[in-house]
């Protein structure tokens, strides 16, 4: 088995995981998230020694450089780190229906990485720029921040569904019926922004370091610096906002879909619609 068909398992099984916390949240079966909590764990490891054996594979080549250096290769990484997180968030509040929120993002991710026209699913040789140490530190830590973010954005999503649905005075028993509180919601949403914003800062500061050893300059307004900047603002304002000014509830939900729209822009819109030194993530 080689890993190609390992991350083929994988995208089967996010699809089936987020099938199953769908119909958790139609049905309120608990057995479903049970099973869907399974088939994300398998799934997870099934991606964990896919991107273990690519790397070994790259050592085969002659190539020999970690799985994070083109578009297919980083939405991958994407989807794996927004797994484990939403893992642990559904495991410490005991809370399955988040997956309904979280899990569809990493299929997607894995889904158009493997059937995307103009990904490039190759193992290929690292360019200049990305020949150096410092491409693990920098990518992993904006990628883990991303991870964060995608599931921050669900739960503002979960959110202002669970309030619309108290506003019209809905019963328990129509479909936002197992949705947490709002209160469990938005206190979930503040700690996930938190552990993403201190991991894209990392991001920022890595990738500052490395940009000076590869184009000998720490910051050069390139539009992906420009727009991870705008980002890391955006979360920046929310946290302020919240420990100054109280902000909480819907106000702290529609800045987490707004986080999350700068991240997804950042990551993909930035690398197909402005060319820059970040070009090729692309491709």
């Amino acid at each position: 088995m080689n890993s190609s068909q390992l991350l083929g398992i994988t995208t089967l099984a996010y699809l089936l995981s987020s099938a199953f916390y769908i119909a958790l949240f139609v049905f309120k079966n608990r057995k479903l998230g049970t099973i869907g909590l399974a088939i994300t764990v398998i799934g997870w490891f099934c991606q964990t020694a896919g991107l273990g054996l690519r790397w070994y594979e790259s050592y085969q080549m002659g190539i020999g450089h970690a799985p994070l250096t083109n578009m297919y290769e980083s939405l991958v990484f994407f989807a794996w780190c927004v797994v484990p997180f939403y893992i642990y968030m559904e495991l410490k509040f005991k809370t399955s229906v988040i997956g309904t929120f979280a899990m569809p993002f990493a299929f997607v991710a894995m889904a158009y990485a493997s059937f995307a026209k103009g990904i490039n699913q190759e193992i290929s040789p690292l360019i200049p720029a990305l020949q150096s140490n410092w491409l693990i530190a920098h990518v992993v830590t904006c990628f883990i921040g991303y991870g964060a973010f995608a599931v921050a954005g669900g739960l503002g999503m979960m959110y202002l569904l669970k309030k619309s649905a108290i506003r019209r005075s809905l019963s328990a028993d129509s479909l936002t019926g197992s949705l947490p509180d709002l209160k469990v919601i938005d206190d979930m949403t503040h700690k996930t922004i938190v552990f993403g914003f201190l991991w894209l800062s990392a991001g920022i500061i890595t990738g500052a370091v490395w940009a000076n050893e590869a184009w000998g300059t720490y910051w050069s307004w390139d539009p992906k610096e420009t727009w991870s900047l705008i980002t890391w603002f955006i979360y920046a304002s929310t946290l302020h906002a919240r420990f100054t000014r109280g902000w909480s509830g819907s106000r702290i939900a529609w800045l987490s879909i707004l986080g999350f729209i700068a991240v997804f822009f950042t990551y993909f819109g930035v690398n197909f619609w402005l060319s820059g030194l970040h070009s090729y993530g692309a491709g």
